[in-house]
């Protein structure tokens, strides 16, 4: 790989610096005061969401350096790189074609000579047969009786996703169908997902693209068991699993029927993956048409993100106002803040797509990085979160930029309960922003001695991202809006954002000393010793008294 100019030695990246260290002084009051129009100039609209970043600490000056330090990182060329198939993951020399996967069905996608976007739509096309055979009670469980429970199992992006997306679109979910998601190889999310499930009604959905998933195949293998303890027969297997892998000996091996396998590719990431065949479970909940609209909402994003200018561009714009308070302020997190209870999964959601994508430390010709990369993103719904952390994030002494979600509409209209939430949403952004002086607390007839301990000093910077109502479509946009703002940073950061080794040394770790901890006579250890220390203690409690 030819080598590439280090981001602090770019010129838009120095001229970054020195703004940077005036801008610091300057308070957000100062920028409003001076700019009436500033509340709707800096705005952006897209796909049906409406972006107000004008309570960011940044000018019309920073905006531009900005755009400058994209365009010699080459984001455009790089946008299009992805776009068209090229094996950008260099480490797996794959390519990253997350976007393919909800591309109509005349685009046409290249990978290794061969258009996939058939192969797309024909395992959608499969999927959406066996959602209709589920619905309408035609596939039977191994007694005849219908299904009612699906517990899909699986481990990172073969959980996150489709149980973040069943929380946020379970409004339009079929309720006569009973959803749980097992991920933790903990025996107690076993044994409470199945706790009051009939085996004769339940199906399992297992996904894991090797079918050798650790995590994924012991939960997997204990639902066999459990499931053959009350139905006896192995051949009750194949009518009470299905699988999303592309392991077809394994799967059969397994007791799957193959057919009832759903494939996808190594070019699809499993943090990217829940609009692909991962999405079985969610297509289930809310049916094979609002599981295209689903689909409809991330491609909207995707041709924004791939065509629009980058001063109205949603993902470029957040991702380089992102990058500017991680690299430049020394901003370490960003809490994601949805108004909408149905979100409620949708940081945990975050925290993988984010940090497993950017969280890394060399470049991609694989020099360490002198500059700040992935950030810790956390968050709770509103306004739960504000009678807990908020606290910190308008009087604490570090910096958090807030994204606010927040919805026009609301899906179950109860009095004015909306009209609430949105009036505290609007208010904690603006109380961010503009805090309260001294003066105006001394206004308020506060005693003197009390007068600190309610000021606040605001300059606390927001996103506030404002669609109508949250839909199968507005759920697409929101995913595909953060996927592009990953990419669009891992760009500028010159890292390769669609590998995960870092995920790898602690699993090595553990399949050594796995056998250590279960091995009936003291084994010889040879680890640190604190590691040595606390398997011999581990096998003390474990042996201390019999199992319950």
């Amino acid at each position: 790989m030819a080598e590439r100019l280090l981001l602090t030695q770019r010129p838009a990246w120095m001229a970054l610096q020195a703004h940077a260290a005036r801008i610091q002084k300057v308070h957000l009051r100062e920028l409003f005061a001076a700019d009436p129009q500033r509340g709707t100039r800096l705005t952006a609209e897209a796909a049906g969401i409406y972006l107000d970043y004008s309570k960011n600490r940044l000018t019309d000056e920073t905006l531009q350096l900005l755009f400058a330090l994209a365009e010699q990182c080459d984001l455009r060329g790089r946008i299009e790189a992805m776009f068209r198939g090229e094996k950008i993951n260099i480490t797996e020399n794959r390519a990253v074609l997350h976007t393919a996967l909800r591309a109509p069905r005349e685009a046409v996608i290249v990978v290794d000579g061969q258009n996939v976007v058939p192969e797309v739509h024909a395992v959608l096309d499969a999927m959406s047969a066996f959602v209709e055979q589920i619905h309408s009670q035609q596939w039977k469980g191994f007694t005849g009786r219908p299904i009612r429970n699906i517990v899909n199992i699986g481990i990172g992006g073969s959980d996150l996703g489709p149980v973040m997306a069943y929380e946020a679109l379970r409004f339009y979910a079929r309720r006569d169908l009973n959803f749980r998601f097992l991920s933790n190889v903990d025996g107690t999310d076993f044994a409470e997902t199945v706790r009051d499930l009939d085996p004769a009604e339940t199906l399992f959905i297992v996904c894991s693209k090797t079918f050798t998933t650790l995590e994924t195949m012991t939960n997997a293998a204990t639902a066999r068991q459990w499931l053959l303890a009350a139905l006896k027969d192995p051949a009750s297997v194949a009518r009470h699993f299905v699988a999303v892998s592309t392991n077809a000996a394994e799967v059969t091996k397994f007791g799957i029927d193959p057919a009832n396998m759903f494939g996808f590719w190594d070019w699809v990431g499993g943090r990217y993956s829940m609009d692909s065949a991962v999405g079985l479970a969610t297509m289930l909940a809310i049916g094979p048409q609002r599981f295209r609209e689903l689909l409809a909402g991330f491609h909207a994003i995707d041709e924004h993100f791939r065509t629009a200018p980058f001063s109205h561009n949603l993902p470029v714009l957040m991702g380089l106002i992102g990058l500017w308070y991680g690299c430049f302020f020394g901003a370490e997190t960003v809490a994601v803040l949805p108004y909408e209870q149905y979100l409620k999964r949708f940081p945990a959601y975050l925290q993988q797509l984010t940090m497993e994508s950017n969280g890394k430390r060399v470049t991609l010709s694989g020099v360490d990085v002198d500059y700040p990369t992935g950030r810790i993103y956390w968050g709770e719904p509103g306004t739960n979160g504000q009678h807990s952390f908020y606290q910190l994030i308008h009087q604490g002494t570090q910096l958090i930029p807030c994204d606010f979600i927040a919805f026009g509409q609301s899906l179950h209209p109860l009095g004015r309960h909306h009209d609430l939430l949105i009036a505290n949403v609007f208010a904690q952004a603006e109380a961010l922003a503009f805090g309260k002086t001294a003066d105006e607390v001394r206004a308020d007839g506060v005693p003197e001695w009390l007068v600190p301990h309610k000021t606040f000093p605001g300059n606390r910077p927001s996103n506030l991202l404002l669609l109508e109502k949250l839909t199968p479509f507005a759920l697409g946009t929101l995913v595909a809006l953060y996927e592009h703002i990953v990419f669009t940073q891992g760009v500028v950061w010159d890292i390769n954002s669609f590998d995960q080794w870092g995920v790898e040394l602690g699993k090595v770790l553990a399949a050594k000393i796995t056998p250590e901890l279960e091995a009936p006579t003291e084994p010889d250890l040879k680890h640190d010793s604190s590691t040595n220390a606390l398997i011999r203690r581990y096998r003390r409690y474990k042996w201390s008294a019999p199992p319950p």
